[in-house]
């Protein structure tokens, strides 16, 4: 065990210093033209319906669509301020008491339904908007898989809802919400398609991170890396591990809506594989040079032992060989075909710590994925304990 201990943080190391010396993991330099064409004004400025436009990737579509010259409206509550661009049109209306009233009579080219889980929501939105938009784009999820037996594309199965309620009758705080989580988002897919044949986008994102991200799954490690020190680490150094930026994730989407291209996409990146490694190794890139750091690599087993639960306490990662491993080899090529691009993991990672580091101090004392430093350290003291004895 003290020789696979030492041989894997030599292993990290080398695949750290390999993939940042050529750019794996962090993608392309931002000089690239793909990059680049993020920006500028799209050929044919159309009409864009976003449901929600205030949450995580609603303010990114709002911004990227008005600077490529699109005349943008956002329907939701008007519960939750966002800084959007002054042209941005606002209706306001609760699509879980079925209040769309502020829709009718206009007319888009294409909608963006971004917050939807519930089929109803978009039954009631397809029969205000069937006759009244061109398009529709659904964000759904790669949760849709379930446990797949495989890394999936898209043509994999998605999950079945053989709950004898009607999917149609649950509300947003409905506390089994969670629960069915998967198998609602194939039955709101599938309601998109049945009011908009033929005219329907559907987006499945894997796990969306960058500023704002009000879950912390991805933040923990940029944040827990600049703190410095001993840093635990999950499972081997070449696990894969998947995440999109949802500045990437969003512009995709408002150019996917400019060409109304039709039909099911994955959308999570980057666009070659990345190892567990190479992503903490990218955020060390861009943290605070002053601190010394040190990847442990602890092993499912003893993690498990330790009650230490993958992806909320070590959060990305699922063990590979495990019902939930093949999620973090998602097939995107498909997206990438259509024209889905990447800002480099470095630039991701440090962003998202300039955002961090500026929330209020309760907020950063209170991060709502990984591990407090108190309950890691004692991990990592149980792990140096576990190797002494191994090696005695």
């Amino acid at each position: 065990m003290a020789t696979r201990r030492g041989f894997l943080e030599a292993t990290a190391t080398t695949i750290g210093a390999l993939g940042l010396a050529r750019g794996r993991g962090l993608d392309r330099p931002t000089t690239d033209a793909r990059v680049r064409e993020r920006g500028g004004r799209a050929v044919a400025p159309i009409r864009i319906l976003i449901l929600g436009g205030t949450g995580f990737i609603g303010p990114y579509q709002v911004r990227y669509a008005v600077e490529r010259g699109h005349q943008v409206t956002v329907f939701n509550r008007g519960k939750r301020e966002a800084d959007l661009p002054r042209s941005v049109e606002h209706l306001t209306g609760d699509r879980d008491v079925g209040d769309l009233k502020s829709l009718a009579g206009k007319k888009w080219d294409v909608v963006i339904d971004n917050p939807t889980t519930l089929p109803r929501w978009v039954k009631d939105a397809g029969e205000v908007l069937k006759n009244a938009a061109g398009h529709y784009i659904f964000i759904s999820t790669i949760s849709v898989y379930g446990e797949p037996k495989g890394p999936p594309d898209e043509g994999a199965p998605v999950m079945a809802w053989n709950k004898p309620e009607d999917p149609l009758s649950y509300q947003k705080s409905d506390p089994a919400l969670r629960q069915f989580y998967g198998p609602l988002k194939v039955l709101s897919e599938r309601e998109a398609e049945k009011w908009f044949p033929g005219r329907t986008t559907v987006i499945r994102p894997g796990l969306i991170v960058g500023p704002e991200d009000p879950t912390d799954r991805f933040t923990y490690w940029p944040v827990r890396i600049d703190r410095g020190g001993e840093v635990l680490s999950p499972g081997s150094p070449n696990d894969p591990a998947q995440i999109i930026d949802a500045r990437d994730l969003s512009e995709w989407v408002v150019r996917m809506a400019e060409a109304r291209t039709a039909g099911v996409f994955n959308a999570t990146g980057p666009k070659t594989r990345l190892s567990f490694a190479e992503m903490l190794y990218g955020c060390r890139a861009v943290t605070s040079g002053n601190n010394e750091i040190r990847f442990t690599w602890a092993d499912p087993e003893f993690l498990t032992s330790q009650q230490v639960r993958p992806w909320s306490d070590m959060p990305v990662w699922f063990p590979p060989g495990s019902p939930m491993g093949a999620m973090a080899e998602t097939n995107i090529g498909k997206a990438v075909a259509a024209g889905l691009t990447f800002r480099p993991l470095a630039v991701t990672a440090r962003d998202t710590i300039d955002w961090f580091k500026k929330l209020p101090a309760d907020r950063q004392a209170n991060m709502k994925a990984g591990l407090k430093p108190e309950r890691e350290a004692q991990v990592l003291a149980a792990c140096h304990t576990n190797y002494a004895k191994a090696g005695s």
